[in-house]
């Protein structure tokens, strides 16, 4: 049977490395906790405060964190694959190195967010909001940015090979050095 941590308060705690796949964390509160290196794939984290968690290396991979908060909180290196940020507030979150490929981000705010060397292949960042962003050396490949603001954005050596950025605003983004190539710019 699935751990229920319904409702309990696990702010400032340290869950370093922890089992929680699949642990029902509805309504938790994770502000401040550890959880460097802590396997929550496939855990439903929708909705939840996370406020500076600490989730370096932590493994998300298909979980659920849509609508999370998780606005200065530090997930360098995480496996986020096939997970669901949609309409998380990733304001000022670390995602250096981390890993999204074929994330859902609809509609996430990554304002301020460190997304330096992430990869980003094949994610779908439709409706996101990136607002000065550190997306140097990120991956794109294949990457969803249809009808996003990415004026003024420093998007120099970003691969961004077979993106779609159909209806994307571009104006002022500079691109010196990326792989454009196969990228879909109908209506950019």
């Amino acid at each position: 049977t699935r751990a229920d941590l319904f409702g309990a308060d696990l702010s400032k705690a340290n869950l370093s490395g922890a089992r929680l796949f699949e642990v029902n964390l509805s309504k938790a509160d994770l502000t401040n906790a550890n959880l460097t290196k802590a396997n929550l794939a496939m855990t439903d984290l929708s909705g939840l405060d996370m406020y500076k968690v600490n989730l370096n290396g932590a493994d998300l991979s298909g979980a659920n964190l849509t609508d999370a908060n998780l606005s200065a909180a530090d997930l360098s290196g995480a496996n986020l694959t096939d997970a669901n940020l949609s309409g998380a507030i990733l304001f000022e979150a670390n995602l250096s190195k981390a890993n999204l490929s074929g994330a859902i981000l609809l509609g996430a705010n990554l304002s301020k967010a460190d997304l330096s060397k992430a990869d980003l292949s094949t994610t779908d960042l439709s409706g996101a909001r990136l607002s000065k962003p550190n997306l140097r050396k990120a991956d794109l490949t294949k990457a969803n940015l249809s009808r996003m603001d990415l004026s003024g954005l420093d998007l120099r050596k970003i691969n961004l090979n077979g993106a779609d950025l159909t209806g994307a605003n571009l104006s002022s983004a500079d691109f010196t050095g990326a792989n454009l190539r196969k990228v879909n710019l109908n209506g950019a």
